[in-house]
């Protein structure tokens, strides 16, 4: 997408959409895909917590997303994707055990960091040459990847607050910094993603602890290893989809 790419007329900041009645929600997700082919900040729901997304290989969108979270290019967001497919398109070198997780636990809470496609035109950050991959299990946030392709998308809070479950939390703290809100409800909490990273080790190594637990992809690849950060006080943020918590995009 180019970076050129705008649109003639610009859409209201902050517009909030109800996606409760399904009759709209079609409507709602041609709204955000719109806001983001034309280079804008949307925030959709996920099955964790609310996140705020951006066109992946749009730098400048990228950029729109990090300073609306207050955050510096040393936090990279990850990236959702609508199928686990695009995970072959986006990384390089991708171990066995990594593909047998996403087959198991996508759609679902599991982030996977791989070595990413040397020839990938994306700026996500200072991710030393590395992308963290998720595919969310929300029926909307997947149909707007499904528009958009993939999206850079972090938690919608800004950075060192609480965790958005609704889209009037975000939307309280993000406000016109974002164009569209897709307001599905309740998302069901601040559990994050589980964060596995396989640019090291090809057996891969816990690095965020999550919604899936580890004995649960220990049924999957039985020698996982584990380097696991103190998770953050009760209450505070817990950036469900990023990975850059991890020390890594």
């Amino acid at each position: 997408m180019s970076e050129a790419a705008t649109s003639e007329t610009e859409p209201t900041p902050g517009r909030v959409i109800d996606c409760s009645d399904p009759e709209q929600v079609e409507a709602a997700v041609a709204a955000a895909v719109t806001a983001v082919r034309d280079g804008h900040c949307i925030v959709i729901p996920t099955d964790t917590v609310y996140g705020i997304g951006a066109d992946a290989f749009l730098s400048s969108a990228v950029r729109s997303l990090l300073e609306a979270k207050g955050r510096g290019r040393d936090m990279p967001p990850p990236v959702l994707v609508s199928d686990p497919s695009v995970l072959m398109a986006l990384g390089r070198e991708i171990p066995d055990n990594a593909k047998k997780l996403a087959e198991r636990f996508w759609p679902g809470a599991l982030t996977l960091i791989v070595p990413a496609q040397t020839s990938l035109r994306i700026d996500l950050g200072d991710t030393a040459g590395t992308i963290a991959v998720r595919v969310p299990d929300h029926d909307i946030a997947r149909q707007v990847l499904r528009g958009t392709g993939p999206l850079a998308v972090s938690s919608a809070n800004r950075t060192g607050a609480p965790s958005a479950t609704t889209a009037a939390d975000a939307k309280e703290q993000l406000g016109d910094r974002v164009a569209v809100y897709l307001d599905a409800g309740s998302t069901p909490g601040q559990v994050p993603s589980t964060i596995v990273d396989f640019t090291t080790s090809d057996y891969g190594i816990v690095v965020r602890a999550g919604k899936i637990p580890v004995a649960a992809l220990r049924e999957v690849i039985p020698y996982l290893e584990e380097n696991i950060a103190p998770p953050p006080p009760v209450g505070r943020e817990s950036d469900a989809d990023a990975a850059s918590e991890a020390g890594t995009g």
